[in-house]
């Protein structure tokens, strides 16, 4: 998509593939999905496909339909659906199109077997509530599960969990020992470590790991930085300085007035603004970087524009190149840190990219 307007996002595919190299080297002794889901956190999805596709040991999305639309253009990997299939259409694809399946629940089991063929086994993640009680089984309705997967005359059964708090000091151990005790004397493959257990907890990978965010370059964690463990940002979020303005002391900056000046200040405009997908909570001081420098936002953020400081940029004028995010062309401002002053975390800012900003691609 192509605008007049200056703000656009660019893509790294060799980011995306550096960062699943560091997946596996973080967790060498198991496979890893590359975790796509959510139009691969808003860097989309076949366009993180096509950066793995020679290395990926499976992907790992939500939507039955998009995984069908994968498998169509030529994608081989396994593809596992993370909540499983959702209707009677859904479990014909599954086994049209031999895709991965977790299960939750008693119903998408008797969706499944109700379609299940002896020739085609069915790869079925069977998942454990071991404390996160969104989805899965737990002690009183796995032996159900159990029961009714003896129905489906031929499948390949893993085990998986989600880690509520492995961001956290809580950690996984609390979680590991219920899988161990819903697990009983199971000895097939488990599927284990989202990105914060990868980089954090060696012992909870398991032989299938799930990196979703650090795919992208951002840290699953408050306290330690995406470069410290080598991530590579994927996305840069970039625009130019539209207007500068000069006020005095005393002044109020945009909407609310929320921004006091000081001191006589130079004020830069950037096109870019909530319905571009920057955080309207991002608050004075949010880190954004104008012309090479470092330097921060003003005000409250609006529909289509932001304000920043300019008093120590003075060459920075119409047309300045600025960063809001990423490693961009005026400076590189860790999405982490944009998020945390926004209150939020970067999953939001990327998953937040509105349809209306161009993307570009790196190599393209």
């Amino acid at each position: 998509m192509n605008t007049s307007r200056p703000i656009r996002a660019r893509i790294s595919p060799a980011a995306i593939l550096h960062n699943y190299r560091q997946a596996k080297a973080s967790a060498p002794d198991a496979w890893a999905w590359a975790v796509v889901k959510a139009d691969a956190y808003g860097h989309g999805q076949l366009r993180a496909v096509e950066a793995l596709q020679g290395e990926a040991d499976g992907f790992a999305l939500l939507e039955c339909e998009n995984a069908v639309a994968l498998r169509e253009s030529g994608v081989r990997q396994p593809i596992l659906l993370l909540e499983g299939i959702f209707s009677e259409r859904d479990a014909q694809q599954v086994v049209k199109h031999g895709l991965h399946s977790a299960v939750h629940c008693l119903e998408q089991i008797d969706m499944l077997v109700a379609h299940a063929r002896a020739d085609r086994p069915l790869s079925i993640y069977l998942k454990l509530n071991t404390g996160m009680n969104r989805l899965g089984f737990d002690e009183a309705t796995l032996p159900l599960a159990w029961e009714r997967l003896k129905r489906i005359p031929a499948v390949n059964l893993t085990l998986m969990t989600h880690f509520a708090e492995a961001d956290g000091e809580r950690g996984v151990l609390w979680q590991l020992e219920r899988f161990q005790a819903l697990a009983g004397e199971w000895h097939g493959p488990v599927s284990l470590g989202n990105s914060a257990a990868i980089l954090r907890h060696p012992l909870a990978h398991g032989d299938w790991v799930r990196p979703g965010i650090m795919l992208y370059g951002a840290s699953p964690f408050a306290d330690q930085s995406a470069d410290s463990f080598g991530l590579q940002p994927a996305m840069a979020l970039e625009s130019r300085i539209i207007g500068v303005q000069t006020v005095k002391t005393g002044d109020r900056i945009g909407y609310g007035g929320t921004y006091t000046a000081e001191r006589p200040m130079r004020i830069g405009i950037v096109a870019c603004g909530y319905a571009d997908g920057y955080p309207r909570s991002a608050p004075t001081g949010t880190p954004i970087a104008v012309a090479g420098q470092m330097t921060r936002t003003l005000g409250r953020v609006s529909m289509d524009m932001l304000a920043c400081d300019l008093n120590d940029l003075p060459e920075a004028g119409i047309g300045a190149p600025v960063t809001l995010w990423g490693r961009g062309a005026a400076g590189y401002v860790p999405a982490d840190e944009v998020a945390a002053a926004a209150g939020t975390i970067a999953y939001e800012l990327f998953c937040a990219l509105a349809p209306r900003v161009p993307v570009a691609v790196d190599g393209q």
